[in-house]
């Protein structure tokens, strides 16, 4: 398996968001998938209660499906941005508009990624309070990072993406997830990249979101 010649700090800051660089393709070796799996697994979980599940996609017809579902539910459940998120968003010239087409790409061929990855944790949040909230997503958001930092050393592209959470019973019963026990959080593309070369993103300044002591 190829692994990248990258210092921690470098993949930590090099891995993007891909959506036009996905090389739709190439396909990716399920023993690739496999073990990009098997690094996220020593992600850290609540009470080491260790409840995440990855449903990998790779069957034509059903990725078709599911991308399908994906575009119909895409943006039904965003909220609208505060004015402080749209500033910094905004703050690279040019830098939504790549967002935005990028995401177009992505929904034109969600079908053709070599792989959709859906993460899940066991038990649902519904109606809890943010305690719960906190507790159950924290045992599953380190374990996806760490997934995708292991795609991009192994010079896959991936992208965070919530087009199934607004149709998410019915992409349960497309990919026979018991609904009512286990809470899909996301559709994760993963493909090889179009060159490995990424660079860190324009991001605001540190001081801006630091806060020491207090807020």
């Amino acid at each position: 398996m190829t692994v990248l010649d990258l210092t921690a700090e470098q993949l930590l800051t090099t891995t993007r968001s891909v959506r036009h660089r996905l090389d739709l393709d190439r396909p990716v070796d399920p023993a690739l998938l496999r073990r990009c799996v098997e690094i996220a697994l020593q992600a850290p979980s609540g009470r080491n209660e260790q409840g995440w599940n990855f449903v990998v996609v790779t069957d034509p017809q059903r990725k078709a499906a599911l991308a399908r579902l994906w575009r119909r539910g895409l943006g039904q459940g965003d909220s609208p941005m505060s004015e402080a998120a749209l500033r910094r968003a905004y703050t690279a010239p040019g830098s939504m508009e790549k967002v935005w087409s990028g995401l177009r790409h992505l929904s034109d061929n969600l079908h053709r990624v070599p792989a959709l990855v859906v993460p899940c944790i066991e038990g649902r949040t519904d109606g809890l309070g943010a305690d719960r909230q906190a507790s159950h997503w924290g045992s599953v958001l380190p374990a996806v990072w760490s997934f995708m930092l292991a795609a991009r050393l192994h010079g896959l592209g991936t992208v965070w993406t919530t087009g199934n959470m607004a149709v998410e019973r019915e992409v349960a019963e497309l990919l026979g997830i018991p609904y009512d026990e286990v809470m899909q959080a996301a559709v994760i593309p993963v493909a090889h990249t179009v060159g490995t070369s990424f660079r860190p993103a324009p991001r605001v300044s540190v001081d801006e979101v630091l806060h020491w002591e207090t807020w």
